[in-house]
């Protein structure tokens, strides 16, 4: 262990503020005018390049990056907030790019704010209080997100996108740049538009991904009996029975039913009506 911590050492610029009680892993790098709040845990292998502020119960993880003028764990921005001891959760390997803030949860949510492992989060983007990211989730300059919003793993949400609190994005979704998301995106789903619309499912992530042809098949359909052109005669229940009967053989089909089945505060984002001739596009 001590010809590890020689090979790797924990250099912190002499202008930067660590507070007393702050623990500091292996190889972390701290650089010029940073500061380091009192109950913040920096594992293995952080580095904050500069001008980064990191505080309340924080922890960073392992190998995670933190770039100029962004804040991890500060207070939430609700007006609820009465400084209760909340938490904010970093997963390893994560790059947090300038200008990004990432607030603390709230005592009346969660308590915990939590960011997953390989995330990107690009300039200027706004976590806030009690979302839950999942792991190697991107998201691009600009995006804005409410309280409470929960990511899936592998989702994109593109530049300058704004989620409303508690809207839930399903794994693998894609988020179109400049939507406005009112609602939960399932599984796979691709939305564009403001207000967001489902346009199809996220076909380049899932060939990409390695699913296979038969499998991307049978989403393709399910898809497209649970959303039709022009909405359909059956209602939207008769539709989920059919896919949940005719596509019990397919894991991923299931879980987009899950996601459609749990709760939810903000219900589900659908095609606009006469939208259903371009669902069946690769490109979305």
């Amino acid at each position: 262990m001590h010809a590890v911590e020689e090979a790797r050492p924990t250099v912190i610029h002499p202008t930067a503020l660590v507070a007393s009680g702050a623990r500091l892993g292996v190889g972390v790098k701290i650089g010029p005018w940073c500061s380091v709040g009192p109950n913040v845990v920096i594992e293995d292998g952080v580095e904050l390049i500069s001008h980064v502020v990191v505080d309340g119960q924080t922890r960073l993880g392992a190998g995670s990056r933190y770039f100029p003028f962004c804040t991890v764990g500060m207070a939430p921005q609700d007006l609820k907030y009465k400084g209760e001891p909340t938490r904010c959760e970093i997963g390893a390997r994560t790059v947090v790019r300038e200008h990004v803030t990432i607030h603390r949860g709230t005592a009346t949510g969660s308590g915990v704010t939590r960011v997953g492992s390989d995330v990107l989060i690009m300039a200027n983007a706004h976590v806030a209080h009690d979302c839950v990211l999942g792991d190697r989730v991107i998201i691009v300059n600009n995006v804005v997100m409410g309280g409470h919003v929960s990511i899936g793993d592998d989702a994109r949400i593109m530049g300058s996108a704004a989620i409303h609190q508690f809207v839930r994005i399903g794994h693998a979704a894609l988020v179109g740049g400049v939507a406005g998301v009112e609602a939960d995106v399932i599984p796979y789903g691709s939305v564009l538009g403001n207000r967001a619309r489902l346009i199809g499912l996220h076909w380049i992530w899932l060939r990409r991904n390695g699913v296979q042809s038969h499998d991307i098949h049978d989403m393709r359909r399910a898809f497209l009996t649970l959303y039709p052109k022009n909405g359909g005669d059956a209602p939207f229940a008769v539709r989920l029975d059919a896919v949940r009967q005719g596509f019990a053989h397919n894991a991923r089909i299931q879980e987009i039913l899950a996601f459609i089945d749990a709760p939810s505060r903000r219900g589900l984002v659908r095609p606009a009506r006469g939208d259903a001739s371009g669902l069946d596009t690769e490109g979305a």
